[in-house]
């Protein structure tokens, strides 16, 4: 197996994301435009996305990070717009996409064109979330895309099934599709259910964070894969799991949780930026598919699919949003009211990505040459249209929508009143705990513990102070400034020594391991 274009893709696809933060251009834009420029210079392999490595392989890592890092209580009090879009949506676009291509493109059969309308419908709010913190959204529309995103997989998967059978004459019936969908459903649901509890137990009770990380990578396919083999929704199954283990992560050993952020941090940079580049890769490979439909014809029709796709998401996002609020009290009484500029925002960022072009891939060779390879170009040129048109768009249109920006003060100061409870609570426990003759420890240690609570209890209220009128640096600043030149001068000093033979590399591994701790915790205690 020749190893060299797929160290070439990451290392290129991580060189071009990184290169993107110092641009105004969102990674995954810049990644798509890099790919496509790049898959015409001669002597580039040929990247052909495979379903059967996208899908098991890299669906579940990218699924498992961004449930984990969402709020299960946010998303909890989101759910009914999160699965009016999640299900409703995709849905009805399968259905609206495919009825629409059936009317547009001559000779393509029905059930073919509910496939299109099925592989085109989910969004990949991948590229809508990072956008989204880049230009600060209001965490709600944050939280509602970020939900549909981690489930409109599943419902996107499994109507393409149905639609697949009908295409390929396996006599599917709606009936049956819609038993189906439950069945999945359920399924991946109960299978999560199932998981969840003995794999949280697993994490919380291996002493060792080497293997408590192992298993952390595990997890995704483990959940994924059981799901699968019972016909199950791999990915609700994952998600379900990602959600209970993050919901949980508090328990978990503070080693391990700093080893796993670590971790699942490169993992998700490194499948993310592949994957965006991949999605450019594809151009010449569509393009020699592309068969008895080329020239004007073809690009009328990827025209008329896109603009389907982009109007379809308004017609289902404005109704699901404002029509329940005026039908139900229930609803009215419970949940924030929305505003028009929010349902703008999440019509267009309907993004689409890799899981669209992976299942259209996946196609079998049982549906006709012309239909196949027409759906495939149909998807590419969806997914690089939203993503270009929408992508490029998305940032300067929440400008111009001028949300309410974040109220930093009043975070800062919930974060300082939720800090001075909890530095009461371990006083309080502490005085407790000293008051037992076992607990005993001479007055300069004890003072030091009460300065450290001290220390963290002061450290949020300072941020709202002044900056030094000759730096202007915040205390905040400052103090991480000087803490970080203090442990530099410790750190050279052990190396030092280490090069003198005064100790041996083991130890100043040990010692510079306490000090990267340290400097950790007083980046963290500063802000």
């Amino acid at each position: 197996m020749d190893v060299m274009p797929l160290l070439l893709l990451v290392a290129g696809s991580a060189a071009v994301a990184a290169a993107a933060r110092r641009t105004p251009v969102p990674a995954p834009l810049l990644l798509v435009a890099v790919g496509l420029a790049v898959s015409y210079i001669p002597g580039v392999p040929s990247y052909t996305l495979d379903p059967h490595v996208v899908l098991p392989l890299l669906l579940p890592p990218l699924l498992y990070t961004s449930a984990s890092d969402s709020s299960y209580l946010d998303l909890r009090a989101q759910l009914r717009p999160v699965a009016l879009l999640s299900v409703g949506y995709v849905l009805f676009a399968t259905f609206v996409v495919g009825w629409a291509a059936y009317l547009i493109v001559p000779g393509l059969p029905l059930p073919a064109a509910l496939v299109l309308g099925a592989v085109v419908a989910p969004p990949d709010a991948v590229a809508a979330t990072a956008v989204a913190r880049r230009v600060g959204l209001p965490s709600r529309i944050t939280t509602i895309l970020q939900g549909e995103s981690l489930l409109n997989d599943a419902t996107a998967i499994t109507a393409y099934k149905v639609a697949l059978g009908a295409a390929v004459g396996e006599g599917a019936t709606w009936a049956g599709g819609i038993g189906e969908f439950a069945l999945a459903a359920i399924g991946g649901v109960g299978i999560g259910l199932v998981l969840m509890a003995p794999l949280h137990w697993l994490r919380t009770h291996l002493t060792e964070p080497l293997l408590q990380n192992t298993l952390s990578l595990l997890i995704p396919f483990v959940a994924y894969g059981v799901a699968e083999q019972a016909h199950a929704s791999g990915v609700l199954a994952v998600v379900v799991v990602a959600l209970y283990l993050g919901h949980r992560a508090w328990e978990v050993d503070f080693a391990t949780r700093l080893q796993e952020e670590a971790v699942w941090k490169m993992v998700a940079f490194v499948l993310e930026s592949a994957v965006f580049a991949l999605i450019g890769l594809q151009l010449p490979i569509v393009l020699k598919r592309l068969g008895e439909y080329q020239g004007t014809s073809a690009a009328w029709y990827a025209a008329a699919v896109f603009l389907v796709v982009v109007v379809a998401r308004f017609v289902w996002v404005y109704p699901a949003t404002f029509l329940p609020r005026l039908l139900s009290a229930r609803i009215r009484e419970r949940e924030e009211n929305p505003t028009w500029r929010g349902a703008m925002v999440m019509s267009w960022a309907g993004m689409r990505g890799v899981v669209s072009l992976a299942i259209a891939f996946a196609i079998p060779s049982t549906m006709a040459a012309g239909p196949r390879d027409l759906i495939l170009f149909l998807t590419f040129t969806t997914v690089i249209g939203t993503l270009v048109v929408q992508g490029v768009t998305l940032p300067p249109l929440i400008r111009l929508l001028r949300f309410p920006g974040r109220d930093r003060q009043a975070e800062t100061l919930a974060e300082a009143n939720a800090q001075a409870q909890a530095s009461r609570a371990a006083e309080s426990r502490l005085d407790e705990l000293l008051s037992d003759e076992r607990d005993t420890l001479p007055p300069p240690l004890a003072d030091r513990l009460r300065m450290v609570l001290e220390r963290r209890r002061n450290a949020v209220w300072e941020r709202l102070g002044q900056v030094n009128p000759i730096t202007g640096e915040s205390v905040d600043d400052t103090y991480r400034r000087l803490s970080r030149e203090m442990i530099s001068v410790e750190r050279e000093v052990f190396v030092r020594l280490r090069d003198h033979r005064y100790i041996d590399d083991e130890m100043l591994r040990a010692l510079l391991r306490r000090l990267d701790l340290e400097e950790a915790a007083a980046f963290r205690e500063a802000g």
